[in-house]
């Protein structure tokens, strides 16, 4: 491995799809990720449809370059093998519900106890305090709760279950390694370890952003298709005359020109930063007539020799063939490590000297046993 994180020992006790996306992150970085699974509970990414050659296509991704070895911690003989290992690692990610490490005898406070240095990052829906710190969650539940959900989607129609995870990856996955790396850093000009407590509520309502902080300085709440970047302005998407989409985000002044000087109506480009709800429902409607008189592809031909912040609503399969999306190598291939390859997502980050790399897709149930 040749990440920047050759040096970086991590034990995974996490499974489903925020902590398991965490450590991939940490893994792609070239950090040595250690999972430790139960050999009675199976995660059940392993199981989640559909499968490439006998395995499920999410444990491949979401576990590439890790270790697999089984572990009952029910067995004080397997929680002797955490203890005694545990000086080895420099991380330990767990994702149990707040409580449930500490019956095993390998909370924080135990294993700190052990190893002074170690960094154990804890990632919840809910965190490890707080009246809702038992309760059950879903990335739904954490954009729901967070107030993220109430300024999305629709007025008539209510807030849209999205396409991807906002508040398990995001919020879990991203934040816990954004966490972990300020912890390890600490650590190594330090020596001293830490708890890093993740709840994806928390992260979820932090990245409500500019809305959030607009309601807590000036007393303004965020309603559906309310605002300049929800659906109130004509920054949207636009159905085409095939029944595709495009999404128009032209609302700086000079995109504004070019985008409305396409459509053949030049003098609308005055109005695109108007608060005024009336001249924002102008200006999408005159869109909407105008995109539907197309196709996709037609506009993409037109839009392709101009500079105005339009773009097509891609399908994923479209997308992972988008020539940006190749240039930037986000389709790699994976050794399934039978001397094949399987594609996967690729490494959004990139080093100029240590760059990201997948040594092979996710390892079978206790492959690494002792």
């Amino acid at each position: 491995m040749t990440g920047p994180l050759t040096s970086l020992k991590v034990l995974d006790f996490s499974t489903l799809l925020p902590g398991p996306y965490a450590t991939m992150m940490l893994a792609d970085m070239g950090a040595e990720v250690l999972r430790v699974e139960s050999p009675e509970r199976m995660d059940l990414t392993r199981m989640t449809p559909p499968h490439d050659g006998g395995v499920s296509t999410a444990h491949a991704y979401l576990n590439r370059g890790k270790r697999s070895v089984t572990l009952n911690l029910k067995e004080p003989e397997a929680v002797a093998w955490v203890k005694e290992r545990i000086h080895e690692y420099d991380v330990l990610v767990e994702q149990f519900r707040p409580g449930v490490m500490a019956r095993f005898g390998l909370d924080y406070d135990s294993l700190s106890a052990l190893h002074p240095g170690l960094v154990y990052c804890s990632i919840t829906g809910y965190g490890q305090t707080g009246p809702y710190r038992d309760r059950a969650g879903h990335d739904i539940n954490y954009l729901a709760l967070s107030g993220v959900a109430s300024y999305s989607g629709r007025a008539e129609t209510g807030p849209p279950p999205l396409g991807i995870q906002v508040a398990d990856v995001a919020g879990g996955s991203h934040h816990a390694v954004m966490g972990i790396l300020a912890a390890v850093t600490h650590q190594r000009q330090s020596g001293e370890g830490q708890h890093v407590d993740i709840s994806m509520t928390d992260a979820a309502f932090a990245m409500n952003a500019m809305a959030g902080a607009a309601w807590l300085a000036a007393g303004e709440e965020p309603e559906p298709e309310g605002g300049m970047l929800n659906g109130g302005a004509f920054y949207d998407y636009y159905r085409t005359a095939d029944g595709r989409w495009l999404s128009v985000g032209s609302l700086e002044p000079p995109f504004a020109k070019q985008l409305f000087s396409v459509i053949g109506e030049p003098e609308l480009a005055a109005k695109g930063l108007s608060p005024k709800p009336e001249d924002q429902k102008a200006l999408k409607s005159a869109l909407r007539e105008a995109i539907a008189g197309k196709t996709l592809a037609q506009w993409q031909a037109i839009f392709s020799e101009q500079d105005a912040c339009v773009e097509p609503v891609l399908t994923l399969r479209e997308a992972t063939e988008h020539p940006q999306i190749q240039a930037r190598h986000m389709v790699i291939e994976v050794d399934r490590g039978d001397g094949t390859t399987q594609k996967q997502p690729g490494h959004p980050l990139k080093f100029s000297t240590t760059p990201c790399a997948s040594a092979f897709i996710g390892r079978p149930l206790g492959a690494d046993n002792p």
